[in-house]
């Protein structure tokens, strides 16, 4: 069935070899500036740029507690497991998004190609994870600052407002405003290249600490091979799942990259996962073996007041302050999704217009874009709403464990399992669509020899395929676990044991 639906399109010639070998340049000469892929503009490193800087964030200063509940040995699997679980979802992203027209591709439209009826929830879960991450933000912000300040001047203790935690909330919103306007994600470049020299001044900060060896006087036992127990261990979990959560902005990235072939958007993948992942193992390291058990939850907290690790408090801040925008991108398109969602009749087939929209060749959007008004109205009411929340909340521990635990697991491997899972099933109407696209972009790389392809080639794809919607449905259940036990442990065992 693929090798016919690649091939029998394709126009009919004397010779059959030269009409296989004839259809098979036709399609790649077809990729050119008219295809469907130069439509974004966004270069490669720009979208490892942000898909970096949306993981790398406030999980990086808490590695080092989460090793010490789980010993070094335990705690390098869990970091590195949680990377490979992350990026596995990331990539069923990549694979869910060939579904649907160039340029279109969100949560949301999945979720009308899947389950329609249960978009609201989907979307709704988006956004609140994401408004829950720029509300911990802004109290990281108002937390770090007064500290900054009188690090920088000792002596300004006295001007009771530049100490106050408001006061820099209230600051910064200035600056995150304008940002949090902006409408495309690749705008947002330059600032994550600031925000990930930021990343690179931590991590060098850690390390140097650990090497000049001055904090050994303060530090406790430390764990190799043992743990402080299933509890503890379990609670810190959600952090590192926390840590490596940028599922929500993979769709933005494959909208705008200029090359959004299989190559290049796994390579944004591996470098932005394999990088985030190198640095969590060095920090988390470095930073426990410089405090043992006695570290908590912010490392850099920890370091004394002098100029070094006052820039490195100042470096957190600018970095979350450049953070927020890419939080506040993907909640405002689910909000978008939940207002424009409405129920869908059964009687609605799957060949009505409002799917066929979704894959047709060259079809137009499904769904306008956001008008000026309602992109100005929603993002306001976030700004302001996240600026109140993070002026009444102060516990940033409790935020990071519940989003963790819900928002975190439910974008990071329930949707993007249940996603493929749905999709790619083989008696679904659109599977072979997806079928006839991936032979013709692999063709190249299958076996073929002067045009032919033989047929363990395709047997080989088929048997790809088969494992990855296996594997997706495995993702799937394992985020459902995570996320029971995880939500258990720090409503229950961790909340009784206080």
């Amino acid at each position: 069935m693929a090798s016919y639906s690649a091939i029998a399109s394709e126009p009919q010639d004397a010779d059959p070899m030269s009409s296989s070998t004839g259809s098979l340049r036709g399609r790649r000469r077809g990729r050119g500036k008219n295809d469907s892929r130069s439509q974004g503009q966004a270069s490669w490193i720009s979208s490892v740029i942000n898909l970096a800087n949306t993981i790398l964030g406030a999980g990086l200063l808490a590695m080092p507690s989460a090793l010490s509940k789980m010993g070094i040995f335990l705690g390098i699997f869990v970091i590195a497991w949680a990377g490979i679980t992350a990026g596995f979802g990331l990539y069923l992203q990549t694979r869910c998004a060939r579904y649907v027209d160039r340029g279109t591709v969100s949560f949301a439209a999945l979720s009308q190609l899947t389950y329609p009826n249960l978009s609201i929830l989907f979307d709704a879960a988006i956004a609140i994870k994401c408004f829950g991450v720029a509300v911990s933000y802004l109290i990281i912000i108002g937390d770090l600052m007064p500290g900054v300040v009188r690090g920088f001047a000792p002596g300004v203790g006295d001007v009771t407002f530049l100490v106050d935690r408001q006061f820099w909330i209230t600051a910064f919103m200035l600056i995150v405003i304008p940002l949090s306007f902006l409408r495309r994600l690749d705008s947002l470049k330059y600032t994550s290249i600031v925000a990930l020299f930021s990343i690179a001044y931590l991590v060098i900060l850690v390390v140097a600490h650990y090497i000049r060896g001055d904090t050994m006087a303060d530090r406790g036992a430390v764990r190799v091979f043992q743990w402080a127990g299933p509890v503890p261990a379990l609670a810190a979990f959600p952090v590192i799942v926390f840590a490596y959560t940028c599922h929500q902005n993979m769709f933005s990235i494959l909208n705008e990259i200029a090359d959004n072939s299989h190559f290049r958007t796994t390579t944004v993948i591996f470098a932005s996962i394999g990088g985030a992942c190198a640095l969590y193992i060095l920090t988390g390291i470095t930073g426990y073996l410089s405090y043992g058990d006695n570290i908590r939850g912010n490392i850099v907290q920890m370091y004394p007041t002098v100029v070094a690790s006052t820039i490195g408090r100042l470096a957190i801040v600018i970095l979350v302050m450049f953070s927020y925008p890419l939080q506040i991108h993907p909640c405002r398109a689910s909000i978008d999704a939940c207002l424009a969602w409405r129920p869908r009749r059964r009687t609605q087939s799957d060949g009505s217009p409002s799917r066929t929209t979704l894959i047709a060749n060259g079809a137009k959007p499904a769904k306008a874009e956001m008008s000026d008004l309602r992109f100005a109205i929603v993002t306001t009411c976030l700004i302001v709403l996240s600026f109140i929340t993070a002026m009444l909340v102060s516990s940033l521990e409790k935020v990071l464990a519940y989003v963790g635990s819900t928002g975190s697991t439910t974008i990071s491997f329930i949707l993007p399992g249940l996603f493929y899972y749905k999709i790619s099933d083989p008696d679904s109407p659109h599977h072979q669509r997806l079928i006839k696209d991936e032979d013709d972009e692999d063709e190249h790389q299958s076996g073929e020899v002067e045009g032919y392809v033989t047929s363990d080639a395709y047997l080989n794809r088929d048997w790809r395929r088969g494992l990855l919607r296996h594997l997706s449905l495995a993702l799937s259940i394992y985020g459902f676990v995570v996320m029971v036990v995880c939500l258990i442990t720090n409503t229950f065992l961790v909340a009784g044991a206080h």
